[in-house]
C-alpha cells in the first residue's frame, strides 16, 4: 500500500539518507527512533506535505507527484500530536471541514459521525465544543475521527499521544488497538516509545541518522538488535519498575 524508495532529504544538514519502506496493506508499522533522527520528515513526505530530494513514494500503486499530490492525500487521514484541531472551530466542524468542500449532505454526514463517535467511544455532545474545552484524550479521539472521516486505506499518525497523561494514554493505545484491527487500515504510525510501537505496530522500522537501521516484529529487535545502537535503544527504553 505505501512504497517509499530511496527517499533522501536536507535541510541544514542531511536528514533523510536512501531511506526505503514498504507497507503492506492492512498492516500497521511503527516508525520508531530519537528525536532528529527523520520520523516525522519521512512522514510528511509519504504524505505529500514536503517533498523529497531524491526517492519515490508510491500510495496504493500511484507514484505520489506535485500534481495528484492533493488526489492522493484524500487517500490519507492524518493525526498528529496535540490533535491538530482548528481552533476556532467545534468538534462537529472540525470534522466536516472536508465534507462540506466535497459535496456531502447533512444527513450523510451526520450519518458518519455517528459511526466514528461509536468506534472512538466518543459523545456526541462534546462535538459542540471548541478545542479548548476539549480534554487532551477528547481531542486527540476528535482528530482521529477527522483522520477517518473521509474512510480513507491509510493513516499516517505523527505521536498522536505524545503530549497525553499516562492513564489517559493507556486507554487511546488500547482503542487504537482495537481499531486499527476491526478497520483494517494500513497505518504508519510515529513515536518515541518502544512498548508503545510493539503494542500498536505489526512491525517496528528503527531509524538514527536519517537510516533505518533495524525492522521487524518487536520481538526480534528485543532479541536479536542488528547493531550496538539498537541494544542501547532498547536498553534506553527499560522500564524502572524492572528494578522492583
Amino acid at each position: 500500500m505505501i512504497a517509499a524508495e530511496s527517499i533522501s532529504k536536507t535541510f541544514d544538514q542531511k536528514v533523510l539518507d536512501s531511506v526505503s519502506l514498504q507497507i503492506d496493506e492492512g498492516t500497521s508499522v511503527a516508525l520508531i527512533g530519537p528525536s532528529g533522527c527523520g520520523k516525522s520528515t519521512l512522514l510528511r513526505i509519504i504524505m505529500g506535505l514536503i517533498s523529497a530530494d531524491s526517492g519515490s513514494v508510491e500510495v496504493g500503486g500511484d507514484r505520489l507527484t506535485e500534481e495528484n499530490k492533493l488526489q492522493i492525500r484524500r487517500k490519507m487521514g492524518y493525526v498528529i500530536q496535540q490533535g491538530g484541531l482548528f481552533p476556532h472551530l467545534t468538534g462537529r466542524e472540525n470534522l466536516t471541514v472536508v465534507t462540506r468542500y466535497l459535496g456531502w449532505n447533512r444527513e450523510r454526514e451526520e450519518e458518519r459521525i455517528h459511526e466514528l463517535c461509536e468506534l472512538t467511544s466518543i459523545d456526541p455532545s462534546i462535538l459542540s465544543r471548541k478545542p479548548e474545552n476539549l480534554s487532551g484524550g477528547q481531542a486527540q479521539r476528535v482528530s482521529l475521527m477527522r483522520a477517518l472521516m473521509l474512510d480513507p486505506p491509510v493513516l499516517l499518525m505523527d505521536e498522536p499521544l505524545g503530549s497525553i497523561d499516562p492513564l489517559v494514554r493507556f486507554e487511546l493505545q488500547n482503542d487504537l488497538q482495537h481499531i486499527f484491527k476491526e478497520l483494517g487500515k494500513t497505518v504508519l504510525l510515529v513515536t518515541h516509545d518502544l512498548g508503545e510501537a510493539g503494542f500498536l505496530g505489526d512491525s517496528i522500522a528503527l531509524m538514527t541518522s536519517g537510516r533505518i537501521v533495524q525492522q521487524g516484529p518487536i520481538e526480534d529487535i528485543l532479541k536479536h538488535p542488528a547493531n550496538d545502537f539498537v541494544e542501547r535503544f532498547v536498553n534506553a527504553q527499560r522500564s524502572p519498575l524492572e528494578r522492583l
